[in-house]
């Protein structure tokens, strides 16, 4: 079975929710302006929703990418304090 990514999920479910929010919007017994302003509002809704998701996604990738950085540049550090420890040791022995 094919597994598919996060971002596909997430992408899919956008687009079925777009599609299953403008069906019911089209079946509603309204008028033709009233019903292409709610349309266009919800639509404008939904946008700022989403926006406000990916900027909050952007914004913990970011943080992760930062702390794994620190990570890295700390365990750096580590390896190198433990090869000048181990060279102090052989340098004593020898």
């Amino acid at each position: 079975m094919k597994r598919h990514g996060n971002g596909t999920i997430f992408a899919w479910f956008v687009c079925g929710a777009l599609f299953g929010a403008a069906a019911a919007l089209l079946a509603a017994p309204e008028s033709g302006a009233r019903l292409r302003r709610r349309i266009s509002d919800q639509a404008e809704q939904g946008k700022k929703s989403l926006l406000g998701s990916s900027q909050e996604l952007f914004d913990k990738g970011r943080d992760l990418f930062e702390r794994g950085r620190e990570i890295a540049e700390s365990a750096a550090e580590m390896f190198e304090r433990g090869r000048q420890i181990a060279e102090r040791k052989i340098d004593e022995r020898i």
